[in-house]
C-alpha cells in the first residue's frame, strides 16, 4: 500500500490492534495480554506506539493470530524503514565503491555459500 499519497506512513503494529483487531474480535486489552503472557504494560506500550514490536512480542502474537513472527516483524519494519528515510540527522559520508568491485564480492559470497 502506497500511505504517501495521503502524507503519512505505514502504521505501527500497535495501532493496527488497537484500531483494527481488537475491536473486531471483541478482546480487551487485558484479555489480550493473558493469552499472549505479558504483562498488561508491556503490550500497552505497543497499542500505544511507546515501543516498537519486539521478535518476542511478534512470536507471540503470530502464534496467537496464526499469521507468525514475521508478519508482525514485517509491519513494525515498515513502520520503522519509513521514519528513518525521513530522518536527515544522520552524517554519513558517501563511500564510493565500482560496479565492479561490488560484482567481485557478489561472486565471492555467492561461492562461500556453496
Amino acid at each position: 500500500m502506497n500511505y504517501e499519497q495521503w502524507g503519512y506512513g505505514p502504521p505501527h503494529p500497535g495501532e493496527i490492534l488497537r484500531d483494527q483487531i481488537l475491536p473486531r474480535l471483541n478482546l480487551s486489552r487485558t484479555e489480550l495480554a493473558k493469552r499472549l503472557g505479558v504483562r498488561l504494560s508491556q503490550l500497552s506500550d505497543v497499542l500505544n506506539q511507546r515501543r516498537p514490536v519486539s521478535l518476542d512480542m511478534a512470536r507471540r502474537l503470530g502464534k496467537a493470530f496464526g499469521n507468525g513472527a514475521r508478519y508482525w516483524l514485517a509491519l513494525q519494519m515498515q513502520h520503522d524503514v519509513w521514519n528513518a528515510e525521513r530522518d536527515d540527522t544522520m552524517d554519513v559520508k558517501p563511500i564510493m565503491v565500482s560496479a565492479h568491485a561490488l560484482a567481485v564480492k557478489s561472486r565471492v559470497n555467492a561461492d562461500a555459500r556453496q
